[in-house]
């Protein structure tokens, strides 16, 4: 690794979502001189999000930051031990260990932990119920985005909830994690679990589940900290 920071950061969207919620952290970061990737994950299946992340990573300048949010920390915990990742951080996101997905991470939630509003499935794929969506992911959120996000969400695939993680990153990269405080679809225990197990820097912010689109100056100090840190680790 160099003694300068990286310059290249790769943004991963997670579920119900695509990568068009980026925007503020992309121009945030793109403002001071980085070299932005957004990854359209198809959200189809855990292999294949991590095949469409690590092409980005591989059209990328340089050696990169990979960014993951929510279902997103999954496919950055997997497609990060690509040898140009030199950093990763997680924004309100699962970080898996080996074998474990998002279906076996949320499957016994704690007494009293906020329950996503996670429709049965049709035709394999998972949607939120479009009346609880403001409030579960987006409740810090403009009411009139919050409800475009609500009507047009992403279907996501039951092979994506439930692809396991084979390599954790975070055990051989550096890692940040950024906590949502207010977050009502990973509960904020399960958050610091994580980021504790990975040894992640850990910083706070209040923010609902979707924090990167409320707060994208906040994600953007933080995902600048890590190109900065990575060069002295």
């Amino acid at each position: 690794m160099s003694n300068n920071s990286v310059k290249s950061i790769v943004l991963v969207h997670g579920g119900f979502v695509d990568g068009s919620g980026w925007e503020g952290v992309y121009k945030s970061l793109t403002r001071d001189g980085y070299k932005v990737s957004v990854v359209q994950n198809p959200t189809n299946s855990l292999k294949k999000d991590v095949a469409v992340t690590r092409r980005a990573i591989a059209a990328a300048d340089g050696d990169v930051i990979l960014v993951g949010h929510s279902y997103g920390g999954v496919v950055v915990t997997e497609a990060g031990t690509d040898p140009k990742v030199a950093g990763l951080v997680y924004i309100t996101a699962f970080a898996p260990d080996k074998g474990e997905s998002v279906g076996k991470l949320i499957a016994n939630p704690p007494p009293g932990a906020p329950v996503p509003p996670i429709l049965p499935p049709t035709d394999g794929y998972l949607m939120l119920d479009r009346t609880k969506f403001a409030a579960s992911f987006a409740a810090d959120v403009k009411p009139e985005l919050a409800d475009f996000m609500a009507n047009s969400q992403v279907p996501w695939g039951l092979e994506a909830l439930n692809g396991e993680v084979t390599v954790p990153a975070w055990k051989t990269k550096h890692s940040w994690y950024l906590v949502a405080t207010d977050d009502h679809m990973i509960p904020v225990p399960a958050q610091r679990m994580m980021a504790q197990r990975a040894g992640a820097k850990i910083s706070d912010q209040a923010g609902s589940h979707a924090v990167y689109v409320s707060q994208p100056e906040a994600l953007a100090a933080v995902i600048k900290t890590a190109a900065k840190g990575v060069s002295k680790a």
